[in-house]
């Protein structure tokens, strides 16, 4: 199926405010030909001033061109600022219109295209795309209708006075086109798809950095944070360069073809003036070709200029294209409440887009309503998979996962959300005040429930240091939390909304042992009652689950309590004696 227009695609999110941009269009072209017309009183003008010489005196006809080339050229401009007037409306109709549709398609995509996908980068197709063709709309389309136009009009009048003059005047910007054909084949279309990819990357990775910076400083791992922001400035730059030269030798021959423009002017005036019979009127009509060829070979290079901006705004509608184009998760019409919070997984298998094989294959589990289950193994096993998948941040490749009976597909999102609490690694606290952080959690609760909460996790000791105690706001002020205490104020929040449900993925991965103790402490409080599920990476917080399973490969490989596992002397057991060298406990602290 043939590929619609740029335009046509963009006339989606325009609506009637289409007819603007057309209209627009139709002005810019009105005035790039009106443009031409004082060249042609100017040219009139000298031609009577070519005839009196050497007799020259001012007359009536002399005084009249004069105006109509002023007369006209305002009129010109005046019809071009009603050429931006109106694709400007259309623009900015068309912008908003994007970002709308976009934003509104995410709140009804999976939580798992966010992981996937990155702040940085969602950002950068919602906001960059709608600038992008914000600018195109309002500027760039109408110059380019009128940088077509020009040329145009440019050649109907340059075979009116001498048509071998013209077709030889020509060959400069016959080759300037040709370059710029080469070099804005599909190959380019590529490339910048590609340039705008690492930009996009580059981007992602600098938002993500900056927003880590409190926790890296914390933690003094500023150098291994850094590595991917400046691996994909790297990539930036190495490709930028690459692109760079290839364009090298297509703009040098476009400028040169457009600058031998006047020396094959004069060339040809040299060779056919002599064998003129009147020499004057030769020279009157090569006059002519010398004012309008120029603007000819100008416009050939703004319309090469355009084309880029062209390839651009296409390159941002086919990234905004792609996001509207995830497809929600689907859910019955007529959806159903669980009546307990046990979970099983029934022969449940996923698989990411465009991997080749199974993040998990094949699980079976059975999570009692009130225990608390711990996923240990390697990383990239399938622990966190599992996870998500609990909370719908995609749905499964095959079988199913049902929450007190009822299929997770078949509850409502937000019943679903409002069941299930989440602690993960990376925990985002908002730049907000603690109160108003910990109250994402129950946003009608009181500021004595808030209180009580961050007693229950252990938060006590980071308030009391806090200059505004829990109205600080986090970020301001060189007020900064490391990753454990976030962990806690994140735990505090999870407590208020007090879900049956409870996710803990690598909570205390990267904590230092104090906070890890903290931690732990606060995390019986939160599991009282609660269905828990907990992602390991410190075997030292397995060892009360009611059930530990060891993921590997996608499958489960071992399972069984603290106690059972050991006297398997299995993989656990292994991992285990390997967990407990890692710790060589001194007098006076660990090492």
């Amino acid at each position: 199926m043939k590929k619609k227009s740029l335009i046509s695609r963009l006339f989606v999110f325009a609506g009637a405010y289409k007819y603007l941009t057309i209209l627009g269009m139709i002005f810019s072209s009105v005035s790039s030909a009106l443009l031409l017309v004082p060249i042609l009183f100017i040219w009139q003008g000298l031609s009577l001033v070519f005839n009196m010489y050497p007799n020259i005196t001012m007359t009536n006809s002399l005084v009249k061109y004069a105006w109509l080339s002023v007369g006209t050229t305002i009129l010109a401009v005046l019809i071009y600022f009603f050429a931006l007037a109106c694709t400007h409306l259309s623009a900015f109709r068309v912008a908003r219109n994007m970002r709308y549709k976009s934003i509104t398609h995410l709140m009804n995509l999976p939580l798992g295209y966010f992981n996937a996908s990155g702040s940085g980068r969602t950002r950068r197709i919602i906001d960059g795309a709608a600038s992008a063709t914000e600018t195109y709309l309002a500027h760039q389309l109408p110059d380019l209708v009128g940088a077509f136009t020009t040329p145009i009009v440019v050649l109907v009048l340059l075979f009116v006075f001498d048509w071998k003059i013209g077709l030889i005047s020509l060959v400069p910007t016959i080759l300037t086109i040709i370059t710029i054909f080469a070099m804005f084949g599909k190959s380019r279309l590529d490339m910048m798809k590609k340039y705008q990819t690492k930009l996009e990357n580059m981007n992602n990775e600098a938002i993500e950095y900056i927003r880590g910076i409190p926790v890296v400083k914390a933690f003094g791992q500023s150098i291994f944070s850094f590595k991917k922001f400046h691996k994909s400035i790297i990539d930036y730059k190495e490709f930028v360069i690459v692109y760079t030269y290839s364009m090298r030798k297509f703009m040098v021959l476009a400028q040169s073809f457009t600058s031998i423009t006047p020396i094959v002017l004069a060339f040809i005036g040299i060779l056919l003036i002599v064998a003129q019979t009147d020499p004057k009127y030769f020279l009157l009509n090569f006059l002519f070709y010398v004012l309008f060829t120029p603007i000819c070979t100008t416009m050939v290079m703004k319309i090469m200029f355009t084309s880029q901006n062209t390839m651009l705004a296409e390159d941002a509608l086919n990234r905004v294209e792609e996001l509207l184009n995830e497809k929600p998760l689907q859910s019955k019409k007529e959806l159903e409440f669980p009546s307990s919070f046990d979970i099983q997984f029934n022969n449940v298998s996923f698989k990411y887009p465009n991997a080749q094989n199974n993040a998990i294959d094949n699980i079976n589990l059975n999570i009692k309503q009130g225990s608390t289950i711990a996923l240990v193994g390697p990383s990239g096993g399938g622990k966190s998979t599992i996870a998500m998948l609990i909370a719908r941040f995609a749905d499964t490749s095959s079988g199913s996962i049902k929450i007190g009976g009822v299929d997770v597909r078949d509850i409502k999102e937000s019943e679903l959300m409002k069941n299930i609490s989440f602690v993960f690694q990376n925990t985002n606290l908002y730049k907000e005040s603690i109160l108003d952080n910990v109250r994402e959690g129950n946003p009608q609760a009181t500021v004595e429930e808030v209180m009580r909460v961050l007693k229950i996790a252990r938060c006590e000791d980071i308030i009391e240091k806090l200059p505004d105690g829990i109205n600080t706001v986090v970020g301001t002020k060189g007020t900064f939390l490391s990753g454990g205490q976030a962990q806690r104020i994140a735990i505090a929040r999870a407590i208020l909304k007090d879900a049956p449900i409870i996710l803990l993925d690598e909570a205390t991965a990267f904590t230092d042992p104090e906070n890890e103790h903290e931690i732990q402490l606060a995390f019986k409080e939160l599991a009282k009652g609660k269905t828990v599920l907990m992602i390991a990476h410190r075997l030292s917080s397995t060892q009360n689950a009611s059930n530990i399973y060891l993921v590997q490969n996608g499958n489960i490989i071992e399972q069984g309590t603290h106690k059972e596992l050991l006297k398997e002397k299995g993989e656990y057991n292994s991992m285990w004696n390997e967990y407990q060298k890692a710790f060589i406990w001194k007098e006076g602290g660990v090492l």
